[in-house]
C-alpha cells in the first residue's frame, strides 16, 4: 500500500490589500470588516493562513483573543478620528487626504517610546550606528534590514512604526560590519539581541550572514546571542517543515558549539499559541540544538488579562522546556489606551497567576515596564506608615547603580504607566529624577545613555521627551 506524502504548508500572508481574498473574510461581520479596512490605514496589518485557520476561533469573533491580537478594531482610534478617516477611506476615497490624516494620527501615538530614537542609538567613531540600540551596558540590540517584518503583526506592537514606514523612524542595518566593529570597541557588552520585526522571517542563509561574524574569536566577550521572535507562535513551521528548517537548526547547533548561549526570546501572548501540536514540535526541535527558549509577553487587555491564561502558558511552557521570563506592561505607544490596564490590576493578575504555578515557572518577572530610565517592576502593593504604596525596583537601568534599589510610589488605582506615578511619603521626586538635565542635554550625545551615568530628566519635562 502506498504511503500518502503530505505536502508541507507554504506560508501565505494576508495584508490590507489581500485580506478580502481569504477564506475567512466572509465570517467577519460587516462592521468589523469596515474597521479592518479603516484602521489598517494607520496601524500595520498582516496575518497568515496558519493564524486564521488554527489559532482563531471564528465562533468567538470579535472576542477571540487571537482575533483581537491580529485584527484592527474601531476602538483603537478615538471616535472622532475614526469617523473622519472612515469618511475619507470608504466614501471620499481621497488618497492625498487619507495620507495626511493618517500621518497626523500616527504622530500623536508616541511612535518611539522610552528614548529609542533619542537616547539609545550608539556612536561609532563619532557617528550614529545604523540599526543598533545600546540602552543597557551589557546588551546591544541589532536590527537586520532583512528582518523588518513578521509572519503576522500584533495589534499592540510597540515597534509598529517599523512596519508602516514612518520616515526617519526605522531601525535597520544592511550588514553586520558596523555591529562587529562596535562590539570590538565595547568589551563590556556580553549580549547581542537580534530583533526586528522578526529575524526569523529571513531565510537561514541570510540569518547566517548576520550571526556567523559574532562567533569570531575577537568577540569572545559576547557570551549570549538572543533572537527575538514571534515565529514560534505565528509560524512554527519555520522550525519544522520550511525548506530550510533543518539548516536553521544546524545554525543554532553551530552557535552552541562555538561556546555561545543561544536564546530564543519567544513571544507567546496566549496559551492557544502553544497548545498546537506543530508549535510544541517546533519548541522541541529548537531545544534539541542546545538553544534555550524564554517566554515573554505584555499583559494586554482584551487578549490575556486573565490569570488562568498566564498560569496555563507558564505551566505548559515549563513542561515543554521553555523558561517563563517576563510579563511586561503594555507600552505607552500606538493604540495603548485600547490595550492598557491599571498597574494595580496588572499586579493582581500577575500575583494570581504566580500563586498557581510551581517553583519552576516562578522564573518569570513582572509586571515590568520598559520605561525611559529602565525596566521597572511592580514588586507589590503595601501599606507603610499608613500610606498605601506601590513597591517598585529596577530590574535593569541606564545607570547600573539603580538596579535592585527599592523605591515607592503613591498608590493610584488608575495609573497605567510609570509617568502616571508620583513618589510616596511626601517626596518631590523619585531618586532617579534628581538630576536637572533636560532631555536636550542628554540628546546631545545619544551614546551617553549607556556609557555614562544618566539620570532621569525632571518630571515636568518627561513627557516632552
Amino acid at each position: 500500500m502506498s504511503q500518502e506524502v503530505l505536502t508541507p504548508p507554504k506560508f501565505k500572508p494576508y495584508t490590507r490589500q489581500s485580506i478580502q481574498q481569504s477564506p475567512q473574510w466572509e465570517k467577519i461581520p460587516l462592521e468589523l470588516r469596515e474597521a479592518v479596512l479603516v484602521v489598517s490605514r494607520v496601524l500595520p496589518f498582516r496575518t497568515n493562513q496558519y493564524v486564521m485557520s488554527e489559532l482563531i476561533d471564528w465562533e468567538r469573533v470579535p472576542d477571540d483573543p487571537i482575533y483581537r491580537l491580529t485584527f484592527p478594531h474601531q476602538a483603537m482610534l478615538p471616535p472622532a478620528e475614526y469617523a473622519q478617516l472612515r469618511d475619507l477611506v470608504l466614501i471620499k476615497k481621497d488618497e492625498v487626504a487619507i495620507e495626511a490624516q493618517v500621518k497626523k494620527i500616527r504622530l500623536q501615538m508616541n511612535p518611539h517610546p522610552a528614548g529609542q530614537m533619542t537616547h539609545n542609538v550608539p556612536l561609532l567613531d563619532g557617528a550614529p550606528v545604523q540599526g543598533l540600540q545600546h540602552k543597557y551596558k551589557e546588551t546591544v540590540l541589532f536590527f537586520p534590514s532583512a528582518g523588518q517584518t513578521c509572519h503576522a503583526y500584533c495589534t499592540f506592537c510597540f515597534r509598529w512604526p517599523q512596519f508602516v514606514g514612518m520616515e526617519g523612524l526605522k531601525f535597520d542595518a544592511r550588514e553586520s560590519n558596523e555591529l562587529t566593529a562596535y562590539l570590538k570597541q565595547h568589551k563590556e557588552v556580553t549580549d547581542v539581541l537580534i530583533t526586528g520585526g522578526d529575524p526569523l522571517i529571513m531565510n537561514t542563509r541570510s540569518l547566517t550572514e548576520y550571526i556567523e561574524p559574532l562567533l569570531d574569536a575577537e568577540l569572545d566577550h559576547i557570551q549570549n546571542i538572543r533572537i527575538g521572535t514571534k515565529s514560534v507562535a505565528y509560524w512554527p513551521h519555520r522550525f519544522v517543515t520550511d525548506k530550510d528548517a533543518d539548516d536553521l537548526l544546524r545554525l543554532f547547533e553551530k552557535v552552541v558549539k562555538a561556546g555561545k548561549n543561544l536564546a530564543l526570546m519567544g513571544h507567546y501572548n496566549h496559551p492557544i499559541e502553544l497548545r498546537q501540536e506543530i508549535a510544541q514540535t517546533a519548541l522541541k526541535r529548537i531545544l534539541s540544538t542546545g538553544a534555550t527558549v524564554r517566554m515573554q509577553s505584555p499583559l494586554i487587555r482584551h487578549i490575556n488579562d486573565d490569570a488562568k491564561a498566564w498560569a496555563e502558558l507558564w505551566t505548559l511552557g515549563v513542561r515543554l522546556g521553555a523558561i517563563p521570563y517576563y510579563m511586561f506592561v503594555e507600552r505607552d505607544t500606538g493604540p495603548h489606551e485600547y490595550f492598557q490596564l491599571p498597574l494595580a490590576k496588572a499586579y493582581e493578575i500577575f500575583q494570581a497567576a504566580y500563586q498557581n504555578v510551581s517553583g519552576l515557572a516562578r522564573t518569570v518577572r513582572g509586571p515590568s515596564m520598559s520605561a525611559f530610565p529602565g525596566k521597572v517592576v511592580i514588586d507589590g502593593i503595601v501599606n507603610i506608615h499608613n500610606e498605601k504604596v506601590f513597591a517598585l525596583q529596577f530590574l535593569q537601568a541606564r545607570n547600573p547603580d539603580w538596579v535592585r534599589r527599592p523605591f515607592y510610589a503613591k498608590f493610584d488605582p488608575s495609573a497605567t504607566w510609570l509617568d502616571d506615578l508620583v513618589p510616596a511619603f511626601g517626596e518631590k521626586q523619585f531618586f532617579f529624577e534628581k538630576d536637572g538635565r533636560t532631555p536636550t542635554d542628554i540628546r546631545s550625545n545619544p551614546s551617553n545613555a549607556t556609557h555614562s551615568v544618566i539620570k532621569f530628566a525632571p518630571r515636568e519635562l518627561r513627557k516632552a521627551s
